[in-house]
């Protein structure tokens, strides 16, 4: 039998964090990659190759994720595959990102490429912060960046230190309680 959790170990749960990489910003651009945790830990993250009609190639956008579009249509999964995959991992959760504004149309982009609704909610990791957290939040993530080491602003590991981030928040306010 597992021990009751403590009001501390509730307070450190973890939203599952979605973060998404793309071609580039404005209204033609269109996801490259997407990278997922869940509140349990486990990752997902994949390239998506682009679709037929997604054209949008910012180099900007490229020296930042590091993809070639030819990579991406090599290495990528179909759309299809991407957001099915997607659908089955989260189904019926919230996933948070710190960058709703883009992840969220990109997202929105990726199923109806792949003429599918999502089966999960998006939202800004910004609904479950105080003016407090948010005030903390870009020291403590890029801390945390440091600390980890993660380097590359790829889809999966952006996600991971946004999680990770959160449970420092988190953890900063209960200790100043």
């Amino acid at each position: 039998m597992k021990p009751p959790q403590t009001v501390a170990a509730r307070s450190l749960s973890v939203p599952a964090i979605l973060d998404v990489e793309a071609s580039g910003f404005g209204a033609a651009s269109y996801p490259v990659e997407v990278g997922l945790v869940l509140a349990d830990g486990r990752r997902y993250c994949s390239l998506i190759a682009p679709a037929a009609h997604w054209a949008h190639w910012d180099p900007g956008a490229a020296a930042m994720h590091g993809l070639t579009r030819e990579h991406l249509a090599i290495s990528g999964k179909p759309v299809a595959t991407v957001a099915r995959e997607l659908n089955a991992l989260a189904a019926g959760q919230t996933l948070y990102c710190d960058g709703w504004a883009v992840d969220y149309p990109w997202l929105r982009t990726l199923y109806q490429a792949a003429q599918l609704s999502m089966s999960f909610r998006v939202s800004a990791i910004e609904m479950l912060l105080s003016e407090q957290d948010l005030s903390a939040w870009d020291d403590i993530k890029a801390a945390k960046r440091e600390e980890i080491g993660e380097p590359r602003h790829r889809a999966s590991g952006d996600a991971w230190v946004i999680q990770e981030t959160y449970r420092a928040v988190v953890a900063a306010r209960a200790a100043a309680v």
